[in-house]
């Protein structure tokens, strides 16, 4: 069943929503490409747990601090000529990575790559122009669900760098994103919607940060985005760390978080299309903080003592009940992260491009800072599940604040539809 277009030709719809995924899944296979890559340069230049995470979350920075001027420059010009453009500045130094061996260098070159990450803004806000506002919800999941490339990036990299070196991930992945880019521009269409848009200054745009909603919704994302950006730079290592797997089989176990959550976004967006982003996102965080404390509990030896001697009891998550829990967690933040959106496409449908920009920064900044307050935290503590501990803290925090804002909003609208029913009668 085909999706209602507010176009005059259905083709073009789809195939600037397939163009957009497609080139949004490369962005972000190569955004999070140091989860895998990260794991031997730490080994050639012998890093800490810190300066691992300040290299896997550099490319995450300039993805994030970039969606909100790429977000702008999409109302203001248009998606298809904004994300070209972007799409081009990531293949010079994506190549160069390779070639790089010095720790300055890989966090220069990070920098430089990690625009790609600014595709989201550009893409999100590119699509929901093609679809009514009815149907934005699943079109915009759609794209979202390019987040899966990070799985790609779980599954191959590990095999490029078995096979021939880590050195080899980022020229292969230059070589496809040339492809992607070439496909790109052949399968997408001017937005005539943005012809008008062109006389909007930077200062009218930036008026809703005024709106304090818009800063609500940026605290959702940067869980529900942040944290999954987080835990995917993470997760291999952790694997690693705390159950002894190699690179392969961690970078694995580590997909069966990332790609449920990427693929899963479509059904979010349709969730939040019908039964709405408030009861969609209540649920999500709900189940984000089961799964977190459980999570949370590092591996514990407990010794009793007993007449017949000392008895030690080993508590903690075996491999399947944690893969398990973390696999919920993934379910539960894909789905969150098309809700939140869905927030934007229904009360920012003229400036989406600058209000998920804006949302969109936020998201990444989480996933920026997340992998460093891990880093620092496990060196700190020397407790490697101390990183949900964190989450745990965050998402509790989400609740607070959607209960009392949300809550009285949602409390009064229902007030209200019962006024009106019982007038009615």
């Amino acid at each position: 069943m085909g999706l209602p277009i507010i176009k005059n030709q259905n083709t073009q719809a789809n195939s600037v929503l397939a163009a957009n995924t497609i080139a949004f899944t490369a962005c972000f296979a190569v955004w999070v490409m140091f989860s895998v890559i990260g794991i031997p340069i730490k080994e050639l230049l012998s890093l800490n747990n810190t300066q691992f995470g300040v290299l896997v979350a550099t490319p995450i920075l300039t993805g994030s601090l970039f969606r909100l001027p790429v977000g702008m420059m999409t109302d203001k010009f248009g998606g298809r000529i904004v994300y070209f453009i972007l799409l081009l500045t990531v293949l010079t130094p994506l190549w160069f990575i390779g070639s790089a061996t010095q720790y300055w260098q890989f966090l220069i070159l990070g920098l430089l790559v990690g625009v790609a990450g600014a595709s989201f803004t550009v893409g999100i806000a590119y699509t929901a122009k093609w679809f009514d506002r009815k149907h934005q919800g699943f079109a915009m999941g759609i794209f979202g669900a390019g987040n899966a490339g990070a799985a790609i990036t779980n599954f191959v990299a590990p095999v490029i760098v078995a096979s021939v070196g880590w050195q080899m991930v980022p020229k292969i992945y230059a070589i496809a994103m040339m492809v992607v880019v070439i496909l790109y521009w052949m399968f997408t269409y001017t937005d005539p919607d943005h012809s008008h848009s062109t006389k909007v200054t930077i200062k009218e745009q930036l008026q809703v940060l005024k709106n304090p909603k818009v800063w609500k919704y940026m605290q959702y994302y940067s869980l529900v985005f942040g944290g999954f950006v987080g835990l995917s730079l993470w997760m291999t290592k952790y694997y690693i760390n705390e159950y002894g797997f190699d690179l392969k089989d961690a970078a694995l176990l580590g997909a069966i978080f990332v790609l449920p959550s990427g693929v899963i976004r479509a059904l979010g967006g349709w969730f939040s299309d019908k039964f709405g982003p408030y009861k969609v996102t209540w649920w999500v965080m709900w189940v984000s903080l089961v799964c977190l404390f459980f999570m949370s509990y590092p591996q514990t030896a407990l010794l009793i003592k007993t007449t017949a001697g000392d008895v030690r009891f080993d508590i903690g998550l075996n491999i399947w009940v944690f893969t398990a829990l973390l696999f919920t967690l993934g379910i539960s933040w894909g789905i969150g992260k098309a809700s939140v959106f869905k927030f934007l496409s229904d009360e920012f449908p003229e400036n989406i491009g600058v209000v998920s920009g804006i949302v969109g920064l936020a998201g990444g900044m989480g996933g920026f800072i997340l992998p460093i307050m891990f880093g620092a935290l496990i060196d700190f503590t020397g407790i490697n599940s101390v990183i949900f501990m964190l989450l745990y803290g965050a998402t509790a925090v989400s609740l607070i604040w959607m209960h009392f804002t949300f809550g009285k909003d949602e409390r009064a609208k229902n007030i209200k539809h019962a006024v009106a029913e019982a007038s009615n009668k």
